[in-house]
């Protein structure tokens, strides 16, 4: 399932030979920089870019002999190169070629990822400007509150999914960041001018006070925000599984001819995929934690990051990729039943009306203890009971008929009191 939405693109950022297409990337930033300045000759880098290559089985031909990928792979390149190959990786250590190489696959992941975020947005506006009059019980607690409307409740997903959007290309500045300083990041063999120079042509900057890696807070930061966006998707999906069940189906995911929900039970129409997006929801979390866990290293580096990053990276990235698209899948063919909410909303003879009540009664003096003791004897007669009906019961009730005529008990009921202001909110978010 997974390799179906996401190889063609995210996947292919994080195969072993696009990982060592950017070392060579940054490999060559730097001979490139440092002939401008004048310390490599300017036609050995020419016969570098010309001859240079790779091929990922030999390197790992070769590492299992060294023990050591970056001179495993610098072996490789070599072995293209020959006699120009000794400018390659001049001063450098390798974690300059390792976490900036990491910077430019996390930053083309996020490009990936703001284009799908993107996708979603679109769906999500789209769907709430087709449901902005479509009228359903909103709940707190899981239990019916007060009127709301459908595109109202979308609404929200769509300011929480704006604010990831302005989260990420935060990020993106974030983490494009390089570091070829060398050993302990002293420049002791490579001076800065070839670092600013080399992350210039790569589309970084260069980190402000690297060690011999760049800080791990700034991946933490990554992976915590891919997390974020996960657990916003995983609150939409909950949402649609909650108004999917049985007794409420005022929404149900899209089920397609043919398909089938249950190998026992031929009536089964399942959220399966809300869930699945709920279930990953969780794994990119526990990333967040392995993340955070990365940020305390030995002095000035250790490698006990890099086996947890060759892990979590391409999870958290290929992962949010999948969610986004099947969750903007998901919104783009939601069913929608107007007709449950609307039954839904006025069961039990329309208790969600009671606050409504509540104020008229105080309105004409009555003291808000009085008021709420009179609404809520009939608000919990007519509750849960099959034949209870909130409307009837306040109707009957003397002690609100002698404050609230007919008409002004009508208008208690009428849901549109509660949707004026809604406006204000979309004309905030632009639909």
């Amino acid at each position: 399932m997974i390799e179906r939405y996401t190889l063609p693109e995210m996947g292919n950022l994080w195969t072993e030979a696009y990982k060592l297409k950017t070392w060579l990337q940054v490999e060559i930033a730097v001979c490139e920089a440092q002939a401008e300045l004048g310390y490599i000759p300017s036609a050995a880098v020419a016969e570098i870019k010309a001859k240079a290559n790779f091929d990922p089985q030999r390197v790992l031909e070769i590492e299992a002999e060294v023990r050591h990928d970056v001179i495993a792979f610098l072996t490789n390149v070599n072995e293209y190169v020959g006699e120009a190959g000794r400018y390659i990786h001049l001063g450098l250590t390798s974690s300059d070629v390792l976490d900036t190489a990491l910077a430019l696959q996390l930053v083309a992941s996020l490009d990936l990822l703001l284009q799908r975020l993107s996708d979603l947005i679109q769906a999500i506006r789209q769907k709430a400007t087709e449901h902005r009059h479509t009228v359903m019980t909103g709940r707190s607690h899981g239990i019916h509150a007060e009127p709301i409307t459908f595109g109202f409740k979308l609404a929200g997903w769509l300011a929480e999914v704006l604010r990831h959007q302005q989260r990420l290309i935060s990020l993106r500045e974030t983490i494009a960041v390089g570091k070829i300083s060398g050993a302990v990041g002293t420049y002791a063999n490579v001076e800065p001018r070839v670092e600013a120079r080399a992350c210039h042509k790569l589309g970084l900057q260069p980190d402000t006070a690297s060690t011999q890696v760049i800080s791990r807070d700034r991946h933490a930061d990554y992976v915590q925000q891919l997390a974020l966006v996960a657990a916003s998707i995983e609150r939409f999906a909950v949402e649609i599984r909650n108004l999917q069940r049985t007794d409420v189906l005022e929404v149900e995911e899209f089920f397609s001819k043919g398909q089938k929900g249950s190998s026992a039970m031929p009536h089964k129409r399942n959220p399966i995929r809300s869930e699945r997006l709920t279930g990953m929801a969780r794994i990119i979390r526990a990333h967040a934690v392995a993340a955070v866990e990365n940020v305390a290293l030995w002095h000035e580096r250790d490698i006990s990051h890099s086996s947890v990053e060759r892990v979590i990276f391409p999870d958290a990235c290929i992962l949010t990729h999948f969610m986004l698209v099947e969750m903007t899948d998901l919104v783009k063919n939601l069913l929608v039943y107007p007709e449950n909410m609307e039954r839904n909303m006025n069961c039990y003879g329309g208790v969600v009306f009671s606050q409504r009540v509540l104020l008229a009664l105080i309105d004409k003096g009555l003291s808000r203890e009085e008021a709420y003791a009179i609404v809520q004897q009939s608000a919990h007669s007519a509750w849960n009971k099959p034949e209870g009906n909130f409307h009837n019961l306040i109707s009957k009730d003397p002690r609100v008929t002698q404050k609230l005529s007919p008409t002004e008990i009508e208008a208690c009921f009428d849901p549109q009191h509660h949707l004026n202001n809604l406006e204000q909110v979309y004309q905030r978010l632009g639909i």
